[in-house]
């Protein structure tokens, strides 16, 4: 297996090289030259543990590149790292556990370390890029840098935390996060963390990172990376639990080998929903793949039109970790429908004048794939409240923005196929929200937490029990302007906190 750029097929990298440089030096993402070699193994799935499911995804992507074998498969090798990243870190032991609600499936991908599906994929991570640098002999030491709307930079915190060799910076919109969410970030103490917030909203960190890449001037004995999406290596566990998921539905005899199944994602940055069609290019049976908005809809007007336009005024809704404008890994889907030169030209249109529009025919291929809904935050609101009277199950903003978006396209569609709706977060982490919704009073969202538990009847996480009395160790805030000169100086520091 090879990656290579989504604007330039000539950029040609190892699956350890693209790992470790997380984005390619034209700025395109990394995706495989093919996944016909990648084909999972569906008539075994049944009888795999969710372990072995993971170990097979990343032994299939990650091929040919010496990358933890000592198999002809590797993935006995992967298996042990997969361990190394899940062992003890999810509550109850399953890392994407099914609950029924209603007719459908909730895919909870929330019982991690930061109680959201990011921990996922960042726990996995930093295993691959420990073994990325054995493999390529990389001596230098690596600094991530990380922009969030929310729970990227916790999990990403949370993984790479005291890593050998490696230091992680991760920006955040100020105010553009819940108290929790912004609390879990600040109180990491890692020898090796960094933590900064951005005045202005999400698009302008990543965007602020995406700079640095392109720009910065490094020292020897030090490289960048990134644990954002645009990292293959971040995205590629996610696409083991559809498959999870499919077996699941299996084992419950919900389904049948082969019948279709459909998924409907709460998205911003397209990562989550695009792991979904990776899994279906690997012979997953999916069905439809909905992808959910809140207010910022700029890609359900996408896909209804063909045209990405960011020239909007940027909401701040109950669902933060969607509010985004600039949705990177759609670049990865506009590379599989109409390749790197297109893609390029798209990109680049983007960067220019904020839109582009695709032609009909490319349009009706990603529509032959994708549904896409958009909720308000009073809808939002209604569907948490109205979901726990009928089904007595309490869901976060984000799920309930992809529960009302399921409902809507049920209706429209009629579509018979079983149907998972993946939630992305802890009803506790936005559980201030969830409150309103249901109309209960609180003090503050901390106090929101104990309110929560006691109404609900379900143990805070252990991963938010105490959040509040957790002291801020980072208190650094910054104009997006500053973003380059803030990690140059941050690069150049030994020692980051004693």
């Amino acid at each position: 297996m090879f990656y290579l750029s989504t604007r330039n097929e000539k950029i040609r990298k190892n699956p350890s090289e693209a790992i470790l440089q997380g984005i390619a030096d034209d700025g395109g993402l990394f995706m495989p030259d093919s996944f016909e070699n990648a084909q999972f193994p569906m008539n075994a799935l049944s009888s795999m543990t969710a372990k072995e499911i993971s170990a097979k995804v990343l032994a299939l992507l990650f091929a040919g590149d010496g990358m933890f074998t000592d198999d002809e498969s590797g993935s006995t090798e992967f298996w042990k790292a997969v361990s190394r990243a899940y062992d003890g870190k999810f509550d109850g032991g399953d890392f994407a556990p099914l609950a029924k609600v209603g007719d459908a499936y909730v895919m909870e991908l929330y019982h991690g370390p930061t109680c959201a599906f990011k921990d996922v994929a960042l726990q996995v991570l930093p295993q691959l890029v420990k073994e990325a640098k054995r493999v390529t002999g990389m001596t230098d030491e690596i600094v991530i840098l990380t922009a969030t709307s929310g729970d990227t930079g916790s999990a990403a915190l949370s993984g790479f935390s005291d890593v050998d060799g490696i230091k992680i910076i991760v920006f955040y919109p100020e105010h553009g996060t819940s108290a929790v969410q912004e609390r879990q970030m600040v109180s990491c103490d890692g020898k090796n963390t960094c933590v900064c917030a951005v005045r202005g909203n999400f698009d302008d960190a990543q965007s602020g990172v995406k700079n640095i890449f392109a720009s910065i001037k490094l020292p020897k004995g030090v490289r960048l990376s990134s644990a954002n999406s645009i990292n293959i290596g971040r995205l590629a566990p996610q696409v083991a639990y559809y498959f999870k998921a499919y077996r699941d539905l299996l084992k419950n005899e919900e389904i049948k080998m082969g019948d279709k199944v459909n998924f409907i994602v709460p998205t911003g940055n397209f990562g989550d929903i695009l792991a979904g069609y990776f899994a279906k290019k690997m012979g997953l049976p999916v069905g439809k793949l909905v992808c959910a908005s809140n207010e910022n809809k700029v890609l359900t007007e996408f896909f209804e039109t063909g045209t990405y336009n960011k020239n909007r005024v940027f909401k701040i809704t109950k669902s933060p970790s969607m509010d985004i404008l600039i949705s990177s890994n759609l670049e990865r889907l506009l590379y599989l429908v109409c390749g790197a030169e297109k893609c390029a030209k798209y990109m680049n249109d983007l960067k220019e004048k904020g839109e582009y529009t695709l032609e009909k025919d490319e349009l009706d291929k990603i529509r032959a794939e994708f549904e896409a809904g958009t909720t308000d935050d009073k809808v939002t609101l209604e569907t948490i409240k109205r979901v726990y009277e009928q089904n007595g199950y309490l869901m976060d903003t984000h799920t309930a923005v992809a529960w009302d978006v399921y409902e809507k396209w049920l209706k429209e569609s009629g579509n018979k196929d079983k149907s998972v709706v993946l939630s992305t977060a802890s009803a506790y982490k936005f559980s201030a929200s969830v409150l309103d919704a249901i109309g209960e009073s609180y003090d503050d969202e901390f106090d929101a937490l104990t309110k929560l538990e006691a109404i609900s009847k379900v143990k805070v996480p252990s991963a938010l029990d105490g959040i509040k009395n957790k002291k801020a160790v980072h208190s650094n805030i910054l104009n997006k302007e500053d973003m380059l000169s803030f990690v140059s100086e941050m690069i150049g520091k030994k020692e980051w906190r004693k």
